[in-house]
C-alpha cells in the first residue's frame, strides 16, 4: 500500500499576519487565539504575528490556508482598534484578507502565474479602510488587479507591501511573501526583538488586555453606560457567529465568535475586576 502519509501536506504554503498597531497592543489580543505565534515589530505602528504551527497542513479533513488566515485575522479585529491583514500563499494562489472591526472582511486572490481572479472592488474597500491615498496608492493597486505575464502570485503580494510601506509598515527581512512556514518561523525566532505569544491562561490575557485597552483609545468606553451598551453588542454579535462557526466546522469563526462574547464579558464585568486589583 502506497504512503499517504503527508499525502495533503503543502509544504509551499506560508503566511503572515500585519496588525496595525505596536506588539504590545497586539500580544494579549493574539493570545486569545490560543495559538504558538512569534510576534515582532514591523515599522511603525505594526507589528507581524508568524503562526508557529501550521493547521492548513495536514490531511484532507484540514481547512485551506487562506480559510485559516481569514479566521485568525476576523478574530484578532473584532475586538480591537486597529485593522489585521492576513497575506497567504500556497502552490496554487496567493492573496490577502483584511478584517476590520465588525465589518466583513475584503480579500483578494492570484492564481500562482499572477492571474488575478478577485475583485476590483476589493482594492477601493481595501485602500479605503486602511486610509490610503485614493489616487497614488489606488493607481498602483488597481494594477495588481491587471494581467501582468512578468509578474507571479509571490509579485503581487510584494507589490501590495510595497504600497503598506508608506503606511510605516517595514517588515524583517526574511519575512515576507514567499518562504515556507517553516522558513518564515526560522527567520522569526532569530529576531533579536521578537517574542513568542501563546496561552497563559484567562486571568492573564485579560488583565494584559485590559492595560492596553485601558491607556489607548477605547479607554473612555471601558466604564459606564457606554461600555455596557457596546459589551451588549459584541455578546449579541458573538453567540451567533460562533454557532455559525460551528455549523461550518471553522475554527476560526469560532474563535471570532469566541472573542467577541469574551469582550462582552469583560465589558460588563470590567468594574469587578479593577475592583480586586
Amino acid at each position: 500500500m502506497p504512503d499517504m502519509t503527508g499525502m495533503f501536506h503543502d509544504a509551499s504554503s506560508g503566511a503572515l499576519l500585519l496588525c496595525g498597531a505596536e506588539p504590545a497592543a497586539v500580544g494579549p489580543a493574539a493570545q486569545l487565539l490560543r495559538e504558538r505565534m512569534l510576534l515582532a515589530p514591523a515599522g511603525r505602528d505594526w507589528s507581524v504575528l508568524v503562526p508557529d504551527t501550521a493547521p492548513w497542513q495536514g490531511d484532507a479533513s484540514a481547512e485551506p490556508v487562506d480559510a485559516v488566515l481569514a479566521g485568525w485575522a476576523a478574530a484578532l479585529a473584532v475586538g480591537a482598534p486597529w485593522p489585521v491583514l492576513a497575506l497567504w500563499w500556497d502552490a496554487d494562489r496567493s492573496g490577502f484578507t483584511l478584517a476590520s472591526g465588525f465589518r466583513r472582511t475584503v480579500g483578494y486572490v492570484w492564481l500562482a502565474n499572477g492571474t488575478p481572479v478577485g475583485e476590483e472592488e476589493a482594492m477601493r474597500s481595501f485602500a479605503s479602510r486602511l486610509g490610503l491615498d485614493p489616487v497614488l496608492d489606488m493607481q498602483s493597486l488597481e494594477a495588481l488587479t491587471r494581467d501582468d505575464s512578468a509578474a507571479d502570485g509571490r509579485a503581487r503580494l510584494l507589490g501590495l507591501v510595497a504600497v503598506l510601506t508608506r503606511t510605516g509598515l517595514a517588515l524583517p527581512a526574511g519575512l515576507g511573501p514567499g518562504p515556507t512556514a517553516a522558513d518564515l518561523r526560522a527567520v522569526a525566532r532569530g529576531l533579536p526583538d521578537a517574542s513568542v505569544v501563546e496561552w497563559t491562561g484567562w486571568r492573564e490575557v485579560v488583565r494584559a488586555e485590559l492595560d492596553v485597552v485601558e491607556g489607548g483609545r477605547l479607554g473612555p468606553w471601558m466604564r459606564g453606560p457606554r461600555a455596557r451598551a457596546l459589551a451588549g453588542v459584541q455578546l449579541a454579535a458573538g453567540l451567533p457567529l460562533a454557532a455559525f462557526g460551528v455549523r461550518r466546522r471553522s475554527g476560526g469563526w469560532v474563535v471570532a465568535g469566541a472573542l467577541l462574547v469574551v469582550h462582552g464579558v469583560l465589558g460588563l464585568a470590567y468594574d469587578v475586576v479593577r475592583a480586586k486589583d
